[in-house]
């Protein structure tokens, strides 16, 4: 039975992904997240504690909640860590600080069967339906959406030949670690922030590849679209529950 890659395929169709980081590890807050209407879900294992068990476990919570496509970064370019999370059944992989052409490729080498990658091939994982779906060693390939990310002042100045690598789907800039880099870490707004990000935009789509990255407020999504950008991930779900909590518990104090 063939699928379809939604997020994959709302990215091809040239329409804007919005979507949310889930970084609570459980799986009830994601099937929230699932029901909402976002475009896609990155259930994350780099900086949130999920193990694969707990990756599953919200995999089963988006398809229950919704119809919004779910994605895991994996915690590293690790070719056992992607092989493990396409065995649990992820179609789109999110692969942290890529810095160049060489580790980009590694990266679709890892999510691709050989002969043109290395994924290991199992015969029932709960990525074949548990063995029921015998076209699935065919269409993987194609239906694999690979995300990779840009995460450092180098990694944006490769941007362009990294997104030339045949089999990246997506370029994702990470603020976070690149305004680290650039000596700012508590500033991700900061103007040396805002020009390599707008470099990275034009190396990225001028490789003809979709531009992601991550927004820290609605504002900033809204403003980072329009600037040209494809995949906007408004924060996670844990910064928007820190936000709410404290903005209640800080009102009720002033009125108490």
């Amino acid at each position: 039975m063939t699928r379809t890659n939604a997020f994959k395929a709302g990215l091809q169709s040239g329409r804007p992904q919005v979507g949310m980081w889930a970084s609570l590890a459980s799986p009830l807050a994601t099937e929230v997240l699932a029901g909402a209407g976002l475009d896609f879900i990155v259930i994350d294992s780099e900086h949130a504690p999920n193990d694969a068990a707990e990756i599953v476990a919200q995999l089963q919570a988006c398809a229950a909640g919704g119809t919004t496509p779910a994605a895991v970064r994996a915690w590293w370019n690790d070719r056992v860590a992607i092989k493990r999370i396409l065995d649990c059944g992820a179609e789109t992989i999110v692969v942290p600080y890529v810095q160049t052409p060489d580790e980009a490729r590694e990266a679709v080498a890892s999510v691709r069967y050989p002969p043109v990658g290395a994924r290991g091939a199992a015969g029932a994982t709960r990525a074949n339906a548990f063995g029921r779906e015998p076209g699935y060693w065919g269409e993987a390939d194609d239906r694999i959406c690979l995300v990779v990310q840009v995460e450092t002042a180098a990694a944006i100045e490769a941007a362009s030949d990294i997104a030339a690598v045949d089999g990246v789907d997506v370029v994702f800039v990470g603020p976070g670690d690149l305004a680290a880099d650039l000596g700012v870490i508590h500033d991700r707004q900061h103007d040396s922030v805002r020009r390599a990000l707008e470099r990275a935009l034009a190396k990225i789509t001028a490789a003809g590849k979709p531009a992601g990255v991550m927004a820290g407020s609605i504002q900033d999504a809204r403003g980072l679209l329009d600037m040209g950008f494809s995949m906007v991930s408004v924060a996670t779900e844990l910064v928007h529950l820190r936000v709410i909590v404290d903005k209640v518990v800080s009102e009720l104090k002033e009125t108490a």
